[in-house]
C-alpha cells in the first residue's frame, strides 16, 4: 500500500476513486492545473474530483488501463508526483502524464498543481 501522499493520489486517479481523492484532498484545496489549451482553478476539494478530475480529465468514457510509473520526490518542502497512465478514449489508445506538486497539512493536500501532457496517441 503506498504510504507517501502523491502516490496515494496517483493511484486514487488510476481507480478513480473519488472517495479516496475527496479523502486526500482537504476540503478548502488550492488547486490549480495547466492541460493542453486550458487552465484550471478550484479551491473546493469536490470541485477537484468532481467538475475536473473525474469529471473531465478522466471522465467515464475515458479508462486508465495501466500505471506505467509513478515517481515521488520533494523539491525543498513541497513534495512532487510524476504518473504516467495508459488509457482508453472512444477514438483510441493514449499515454498522458501529469506532473503534480503538492504541500499537505494535517495530511491532506492543502495545495495541489498539476501540468498535464494531455492525451498522447499510444502507437
Amino acid at each position: 500500500m503506498p504510504t507517501n501522499l502523491g502516490e496515494r493520489f496517483a493511484n486514487a486517479i488510476a481507480a478513480k476513486d473519488a472517495v479516496a481523492l475527496r479523502a486526500l484532498l482537504a476540503p478548502d484545496v488550492n488547486f490549480r492545473a495547466v492541460t493542453p489549451g486550458k487552465f484550471w482553478e478550484r479551491d473546493d476539494a469536490e470541485a477537484v474530483v468532481d467538475d475536473v478530475i473525474l469529471g473531465k480529465w478522466f471522465s467515464p468514457e475515458r479508462s486508465i488501463t495501466a500505471i506505467l510509473r509513478v515517481d515521488c520526490d520533494t523539491v525543498g518542502t513541497v513534495d512532487h508526483v510524476a504518473y504516467r497512465f495508459r488509457t482508453r478514449r472512444p477514438d483510441g489508445d493514449f499515454v498522458i502524464e501529469q506532473q503534480a506538486y503538492l504541500e499537505a497539512e494535517d495530511g491532506r493536500i492543502s495545495r495541489l498543481e498539476i501540468l498535464c501532457s494531455g492525451f498522447v496517441r499510444d502507437e
